[in-house]
């Protein structure tokens, strides 16, 4: 499971005694909530889904799938699937072909979600293996499924927009400097993406003043 509220609160902590403007954004916007889900294949399948929709709208669409997959998911089904059921549970092609090598993947044995590797790189290489999975999503996952406390997802525009908020940048940095600033921040840069959301989700309220 993801981070627990206690280590998620313990790791905001833990950053603003190494970068003061931590402190100073926490006492604007408060503590954020957990960001926790479930660990195994059903959780990268909405990944799939949700890629490039609105939350709302995946969230619709993965009613209609687990119609036709089953809810919780079942492999043997989506395998058994056609073309036309999952078109009409909303899937394009390209995230149909996503979802059965996904499930290629699990029912062969070579992706074991009880079994990722120990070493972060390793186990973002391990999921990348899928078709459809990114950089981003086996990131995502490795923070909210399996609570991975130093897991730095530098390529997302929102982390990269709270933490020039935070840190009181004019411009939004780079993903290759938003790498780079959070070195110091190890190994509690989880703690630090769940805050720069919630940083974001604030708004202009957050900007520094």
């Amino acid at each position: 499971m993801g981070l627990s509220d206690t280590a998620l609160r313990e790791g905001v902590d833990a950053l603003a005694a190494i970068e003061p403007r931590f402190g100073e954004a926490l006492a604007r916007v408060g503590y954020p909530p957990t960001r926790i889900r479930e660990r195994g294949y059903a959780t990268l399948m909405r990944t799939i889904v949700g890629q490039q929709v609105s939350v709302k709208a995946a969230d619709a669409i993965w009613r209609k799938l687990t119609g036709v997959i089953g809810d919780p998911v079942d492999l043997p089904r989506l395998a058994a699937a056609s073309d036309e059921e999952l078109r009409a549970a909303g899937m394009s092609r390209q995230k149909s072909g996503y979802l059965r090598s996904l499930a290629e993947e699990v029912t062969s044995g070579r992706l074991d979600f009880d079994h990722l590797p120990l070493d972060d790189e390793e186990a973002i290489a391990h999921l990348t293996r899928v078709k459809g999975i990114g950089r981003w999503s086996a990131e995502i996952y490795l923070l909210f499924a399996e609570g991975r406390p130093d897991i730095w997802p530098a390529g997302d525009l929102a982390v990269q927009i709270g933490v020039g908020r935070i840190l009181g940048h004019e411009t939004r940095p780079s993903e290759k400097l938003t790498r780079t600033l959070a070195e110091p921040w190890r190994p509690h840069r989880g703690a630090a993406a769940i805050f720069a959301w919630h940083h974001y989700g604030a708004g202009a309220d957050a900007a520094p003043v």
